[in-house]
């Protein structure tokens, strides 16, 4: 018997999450629920078009101690990179 030495190496779970239209401070609350149900390392990605979650996400994510990777704007559309650590 041989062991299976080349198995690839699967990338860490991303999640992308759409919370177009929910108002604050939704947006916040189920990103901290999703957070917590993560493991070390996987991604979640936010969609949101709250322009509150610009100031709500990075405090979050301070007192959570997660990494926010990349934001971005387009158009209205606010996205978030968020990787748990």
């Amino acid at each position: 018997m041989s062991a299976d030495h080349g198995k690839a190496i699967v990338p860490m779970a991303e999640s992308k999450i759409n919370m177009r239209g929910l108002k604050c401070p939704l947006p916040v609350l189920k990103t901290r629920k999703l957070l917590s149900t993560m493991a070390t390392g996987e991604v979640l990605v936010i969609e949101c078009t709250d322009p509150l979650v610009t100031i709500d996400i990075p405090n979050l994510i301070r007192q959570t101690g997660d990494t926010i990777e990349q934001h971005s704007k387009k158009g209205r559309v606010l996205t978030f990179r968020i990787r748990k650590s």
